[in-house]
């Protein structure tokens, strides 16, 4: 007992220590180890991060004249000394016009290079001699862990350049993209993320991108604790494809899904991705592979439905485009399929997508 009042009074005296000696101290150069890190990010990744303002053309009733409506307002970040912007497909989408601020405060009219709507990501392209622009760090997103720090800066509501830091609160979370198809592998964190923060950069404590921040979970709309950002190993795969193509250039096996493929899996109780059809002189159909039959009387008959690929399991149609993105067009997949109770097995050369 006397052992515990001993330690209580040094404590007490030590935080009454702290605080006189803290009147002494100069605030202005007083920082701890935490703080300096985060003003030392903040004023080296600042001038990375840009306003973008989305707006449409709108012809009113009682003119002829086009206005120019604004539509929402977001985030995005240098990518590179070329003028490339990155930032979330929802960000621009419909947009007529696109505009990115510096945080110098000059404004550029953008033009669009590239989208992803199934990862939310697009990509933007300005104008501005290199020694104006100030690109992002790329990290790795592989070497996150829950609990390690994070920061975020954007635009939420519009106020530009703010910060907010947090912790990995989670890895591996789903969320559904614009397209309804699943974001895998995304970043769950707790630092602050409004709206108007969506496409900025999530930063680790190198100041290196790690994530783009895409969504928050909340009723309201406002930050609740829970945000996500798409990992940058994801990003670093998809936007040199978008700026040299203009679209992810996922191959393809030469099949067409079934529409409404959840419905026909519940109506025949399978799982995995129903084969349609296989596109004449395809590799699929080369091999034998079948689609949905019209037999008697009407009654539709099915053919090859696909369950594993190169031993991953296929049970939809978000399984099939993943597994697929994880290769390039020329790469022989093997893929396994039910048929009448049989189980076949195909090896499939991948091709390149179809141009537009």
């Amino acid at each position: 007992m006397r052992f515990l009042e001993f330690s209580m009074s040094f404590v007490f005296l030590g935080i009454s220590s702290f605080f006189c000696n803290s009147q002494d101290l100069d605030y202005a150069a007083f920082k701890t180890s935490d703080e300096e890190n985060n003003i030392e990010i903040f004023k080296r990744s600042s001038p990375s991060v840009v306003h973008i303002t989305n707006s449409r053309l709108v012809r009113s009733f009682y003119s002829l004249n086009p206005q120019e409506v604004p539509q929402g307002t977001g985030t995005g970040f240098i990518w590179n000394e070329e003028g490339y912007i990155v930032t979330n497909f929802h960000v621009v989408q419909q947009a007529n016009i696109v505009t990115v601020t510096l945080q110098d405060g000059t404004s550029y009219e953008a033009v669009p290079v590239g989208s992803d709507p199934d990862k939310d990501l697009a990509v933007l392209k300005i104008s501005v001699p290199e020694s104006e622009l100030s690109p992002v760090i790329l990290g790795d997103s592989s070497l996150l862990e829950v609990g390690r720090k994070v920061i975020a800066i954007g635009n939420p509501f519009g106020l530009d350049t703010t910060m907010t830091v947090g912790v990995v609160s989670a890895l591996g979370r789903e969320i559904d993209s614009i397209s309804r198809r699943k974001i895998r592998d995304v970043i769950q964190t707790d630092a602050a993320i409004n709206p108007g923060n969506s496409g900025g950069p999530l930063l680790n404590s190198l100041g290196q991108l790690i994530g783009v921040n895409t969504a928050i979970y909340s009723p309201s709309g406002a930050n609740s604790g829970i945000g996500f950002a798409i990992p940058v190993n994801t990003v670093k795969r998809i936007v040199p494809e978008l700026i040299t193509f203009g679209r992810v250039q996922t191959p393809i096996l030469g099949i067409t899904h079934i529409p409404q493929p959840d419905y026909y899996r519940e109506l025949w109780g399978i799982e995995g991705v129903i084969v349609m059809d296989v596109v004449p002189g395809a590799d699929p159909a080369r091999v034998g592979m079948r689609g949905l039959e019209r037999v008697q009387r009407g009654r539709i008959q099915l053919g090859d439905v696909i369950f594993e690929i190169d031993g991953e399991s296929v049970k939809n149609e978000d399984d099939y485009a993943n597994v697929l993105e994880q290769h390039r067009a020329g790469d022989v997949v093997s893929i396994k399929t039910r048929r009448d109770n049989r189980i076949m097995k195909y090896d499939i050369e991948l091709k390149a997508p179809l141009t537009r």
